[in-house]
């Protein structure tokens, strides 16, 4: 597909890829507006969708406004576009996260590698199921670390040793939000019930099972909470994990961080591999800290558990207004904006 207008079928191609990004919770902490005289589309942090105990820096919401501007990048090549990029373009608005300006390529000829990844921005979901246990092969690992790379962030996949020092710290992180009563309650207020008519949030339906090996720490979003539970699986042997990190720890390197887990996201997704995404450390200080390990320049994001399995459950997006040129949807349920400050 190639147009050049940015008409209402364009704005909704763009908003449709951008709210598609994974964020923690499904919070969809965004807003999306455009600015018709410079064709850029302004990508803003939603406050009332925020979680003040697990992300008391936003940190995690600015990881998923970078995943945002990646899939605007990629619907953008797919309608035949440039992009310019800006983080953080307004020292005075400190809500105003990224502005991802469209431009005409120099020559018609000159074509994104990101359009290849169009098709796999709708069919990625996270995978909450056990993984087969099949190891993906070299290549595509590879292809992976070079979509980090090229992002401006880093990806290391530990051997065997190494990945079961990270998964015990996730189990151990998992532990301590079971027993906090308020994070717990935190993270059940972005659960809805089937059939729930809210854009935002994790169906109970969407939720995997645990693992009955307790090797693989899936986080357990309703807790003591009356709700219907899969039945304990087991889960593959040797998970294959992937430490997504930067060298440092500035809201910029949380948003390129964002955009570099997307394409590496969207890279498995192109070669039939499943990914679920394990945030837990990343919410205590100190186990965020012992995920670096002994480097000294290593500012840990996230770890991506990945490999081959079922296709995730979909998760609800809110809906696109191509006239008004944002992302619109209910009002935050009043628990959401009553709190202030992983799809």
């Amino acid at each position: 597909m190639l147009t050049r207008e940015v008409d209402a079928t364009a704005i909704r191609t763009l908003l449709s890829a951008a709210v598609a990004a994974p964020s923690m919770h499904n919070t969809q902490p965004w807003r999306f507006g455009l600015d018709p005289d410079t064709r850029s589309i302004e990508v803003r942090a939603e406050r009332g969708r925020q979680l003040p105990l697990a992300d008391p820096r936003q940190r995690a919401q600015h990881l998923s406004a970078g995943a945002a501007v990646f899939n605007l990048r990629v619907a953008a090549a797919y309608l035949g576009w440039d992009t310019g990029v800006r983080l953080l373009p307004a020292a005075d608005d400190s809500a105003l996260l990224a502005s991802v300006q469209l431009t005409v390529p120099a020559t018609a000829d000159l074509v994104s590698p990101l359009r290849d990844l169009y098709e796999a921005v709708e069919r990625r979901h996270t995978s909450r199921m056990p993984f087969t246990g099949r190891p993906v092969p070299d290549t595509i690992v590879t292809e992976m670390i070079s979509s980090a790379r090229a992002e401006g962030a880093h990806l290391e996949v530990p051997d065997i040793p190494g990945t079961r020092r990270l998964l015990r710290l996730t189990q151990a992180a998992e532990a301590r939000n079971a027993s906090h009563p308020g994070r717990r309650a935190e993270t059940r207020t972005w659960i809805t019930a089937p059939g729930a008519d809210i854009p935002y949030g994790i169906p109970i339906t969407a939720l995997g099972p645990r693992d009955a090996s307790g090797r693989i720490p899936v986080r357990d979003f309703t807790g003591p909470m009356p709700a219907p539970q899969l039945p304990a699986l087991r889960f593959e042997r040797h998970a294959q994990v992937a430490l997504l990190w930067t060298a440092y720890d500035r809201r910029e390197d949380w948003l390129r961080a964002g955009q570099a887990l997307q394409r590496t996201l969207l890279t498995a997704t192109v070669h039939g591999v499943r990914t679920s995404m394990l945030h837990q450390a990343m919410e205590w200080p100190d186990l965020r800290t012992a995920m670096a390990g002994s480097r000294r320049r290593c500012r840990p994001q996230l770890l991506i558990r990945f490999g081959y399995g079922p296709d995730g459950g979909r998760t609800p997006r809110a809906c696109t207004n191509p006239a008004a040129g944002f992302v619109t949807g209910p009002e935050p349920r009043a628990s959401h904006r009553g709190t202030g400050p992983t799809d």
